[in-house]
């Protein structure tokens, strides 16, 4: 973010904040983010209510983005009623839905501490405490999310739709297959497959639709913050944790089944805890391969962004090439049924 920028930035803040001026003592963008960008804004405010030093995140669009991914004025209203529901996350401050600033949309939160390098916190057990409690602490933070249901003034652009939400993935994912220049007939058998056994329409919640190891932060005592609501939709409950624990998502760490980081048993304790409903443990085992599926559809989204040359990425370009192995998996877990 160059000179004219930040002052811009320090200029939108100062207003929001109802200070005399701010200042920004380091700006410096964070690494990770394939799909938005996040930047550290230490802002030295005087005045207003916030008086004082401030760390804060600026999340704003990225050069490119997946085509299911919400804009940064539809995350912060999320974030909000996320926060509202008592999940705990990032403190949303303040949202800029124009390009007006820094030439494209952002919202200002506060800096959680931790980490959320999914390789690291899998295999540093001096990160996320007790793994146990970790792991029943995700769920019990899954349920809360679940806790928000339609309708919702707030979150009126998610879209609605009336048939089961598995048929509502498939048709979104066979209509992009349909059009894209490389056929994947795996992937295609795949969607026949969970075509075949979806599940029937049931009370939709408010789903993360990313909650993983990964999109979440820890210190060295516990959990810290859920992060990347980009994806979030009025879906089935068990859709996010079959996520979660779904083989792609437990970087390499296969015999913990929730995350990497824990049993699933613990993790299912900690949402039946708060929710109060069952865990339909076959259904769970549907929405893994879904999750698998959904995986796959994303990864080549990402690695068209690379190859398009709108956006030139190694990570995006590397992104593409988890594809076999998710099909892979997905033959795996279907095989005999």
């Amino acid at each position: 973010m160059n000179a004219e920028l930040s002052t811009a930035l320090q200029a939108f803040i100062a207003q929001q904040a109802g200070a005399a001026s701010v200042e920004f003592s380091e700006l410096r963008l964070l690494s990770g983010g394939a799909i938005q960008e996040n930047w550290l804004a230490v802002a030295r405010i005087d005045g207003g209510p916030l008086a004082g030093t401030q760390e804060l995140v600026v999340r704003a669009d990225s050069p490119t983005g997946v085509s299911v991914s919400h804009g940064r004025a539809q995350e912060f209203a999320l974030l909000r009623a996320a926060f509202a529901a008592g999940v705990t996350v990032p403190e949303p401050l303040w949202l800029c839905a124009g390009r007006e600033v820094i030439g494209r949309p952002f919202f200002v939160m506060r800096r959680v501490a931790g980490t959320a390098t999914g390789h690291q916190l899998v295999k540093d057990h001096s990160l996320g405490g007790d793994r146990s409690e970790l792991a029943r602490r995700l769920g019990a933070e899954l349920a809360r999310i679940h806790s928000i249901r339609a309708p919702r003034a707030d979150l009126d652009f998610l879209p609605s739709y009336d048939e089961a939400p598995a048929l509502h993935l498939i048709q979104q994912h066979r209509a992009y297959l349909d059009n894209h220049h490389t056929p994947h007939p795996l992937l295609e058998w795949g969607l026949r497959w969970l075509e075949r056994h979806a599940p029937p329409r049931g009370e939709l919640v408010l789903c993360h639709r990313d909650f993983r190891t990964g999109n979440y932060m820890v210190d060295g005592n516990g959990l810290t913050a859920i992060l990347d609501w980009e994806f979030a939709g009025w879906s089935d409950p068990l859709e996010d944790l079959g996520w979660f624990c779904a083989r792609c998502w437990r970087f390499g760490a296969d015999a913990l089944e929730a995350g990497g980081i824990g049993q699933r048993e613990d993790f299912y304790q900690g949402y039946e805890s708060v929710s109060g409903r069952p865990i339909d443990r076959a259904q769970v085992a549907y929405w893994e391969v879904m999750a698998h599926m959904n995986w796959a559809i994303i990864a080549i989204q990402q690695a068209e962004r690379h190859l398009s040359g709108e956006e030139d990425s190694l990570l995006l370009a590397l992104t593409g090439h988890i594809v076999p192995e998710l099909e892979y998996e997905i033959l795996r877990m279907t095989e005999g049924t």
